[in-house]
């Protein structure tokens, strides 16, 4: 993947409960630091649009979604890890 490549996510939560604040958080700071103005991220509650969840076949939360670059993945949890994150999510040259 190319560094200068826009990364798309979108974080499925549930409401405002520990794990999905903890995530919100944990994914802004990942994205800040490594990804600084190259990259969107989008936030379901699913409380509030379970057929949105339904649809992406996301059954438990929070779990975050890289839609783009391709191939698609997705990591459930808070995402306190960032090299799990970086790994997961396809973005080795991140990883220490």
């Amino acid at each position: 993947m190319s560094r200068r490549a826009r990364l798309r996510f979108r974080l499925f939560v549930a409401g405002d409960t520990q794990n999905s604040v903890e995530a919100i958080a944990n994914l802004s700071e990942f994205c800040g630091k490594h990804l600084p103005n190259r990259h969107e991220i989008e936030v379901v509650d699913v409380l509030r649009v379970p057929e949105r969840a339904m649809k992406d076949s996301v059954f438990m939360t929070p779990t975050l979604v890289k839609l783009s670059p391709s191939p698609v993945r997705q990591i459930v949890g808070t995402l306190s890890d960032p090299y799990v994150l970086s790994q997961v999510l396809g973005l080795r040259s991140l990883a220490p």
